[in-house]
């Protein structure tokens, strides 16, 4: 039997072409510069201007992300601060990098003052006339690799995923006061969150037992969660050291 394999990518980096920083919401920067000793207040000096300019800077902690972020990782945009100073001057390269790790922007700016701290803000701050006032358009997804096998007899289209692809499919669940979106992180945790509140309502991580999780609430409180008939419950935790069980119905 005669088979025609045909790979089919999405054409991300059709869409993506022409991008712009001033394009993205959100910008994450990493906790620590690693190609700098110390931080010598860069990170901060970047954040402050970020905001001026209306961008919303979040941090590297995915966790932390606004629901809007978790949803599609493609509105954020990674930035970073690179050392790269010559014998004489101090230099900085400014890179900011799409959801497929993709160069959007690459802004250097350098400085004749030799002291560390001085001359690397003052190379930073050359960089920031670059960087446009944020004007946001939503980003597609992260691009989606689709295997479709043809024969004579019929045409079967068949997603590839390994295994560390996350289902990312939107589900809703309530306790009857409040209703709930679960966001899949990554295929060990997901989180649940509330559209009116900017951090999770509760995280999910899981354990050696099937359908069982670790759970850290809002309140920074430990406690357990599980699937059952495809709710999820929680052991939430009462005074006296008691435990008392919220279901989550699926909607």
């Amino acid at each position: 039997m005669k088979k025609i394999s045909l790979i089919i990518l999405t054409a991300s980096s059709m869409l993506a072409f022409g991008q712009k920083v001033s394009d993205y919401k959100y910008i994450s920067l990493p906790s620590k510069l690693e190609t700098f000793k110390e931080d010598f207040g860069l990170n901060d000096l970047l954040t402050k201007t970020l905001r001026s300019k209306n961008y919303s800077v979040i941090s590297a902690d995915k966790l932390q992300w606004p629901a809007e972020a978790q949803s599609n990782p493609c509105n954020v945009l990674m930035a970073d601060i690179i050392n790269d100073s010559g014998f004489l001057r101090n230099k900085v390269l400014v890179q900011f990098k799409d959801c497929n790790d993709k160069v959007v922007s690459s802004i250097k700016g350098a400085s004749n003052i030799k002291e560390y701290k001085e001359g690397y803000q003052d190379a930073l701050k050359q960089t920031f006339v670059s960087i446009s006032p944020a004007n946001p358009t939503a980003q597609p997804a992260s691009p989606v690799k689709v295997q479709e096998t043809i024969t004579t007899n019929s045409t079967q289209v068949v997603t590839n995923s390994s295994s560390s692809s996350v289902d990312n499919t939107a589900l809703k669940f309530s306790n009857g006061k409040m209703d709930l979106q679960k966001i899949q992180i990554d295929n060990s945790q997901f989180i649940l969150v509330n559209s009116n509140s900017s951090s999770p309502f509760a995280t999910f991580k899981a354990t050696t037992k099937n359908d069982v999780f670790r759970v850290k609430l809002q309140n920074g409180e430990s406690t357990l969660g599980y699937y059952e008939n495809g709710n999820i419950i929680i052991e939430m935790p009462l005074s006296g050291g008691e435990y008392g069980k919220e279901i989550f119905y699926k909607k």
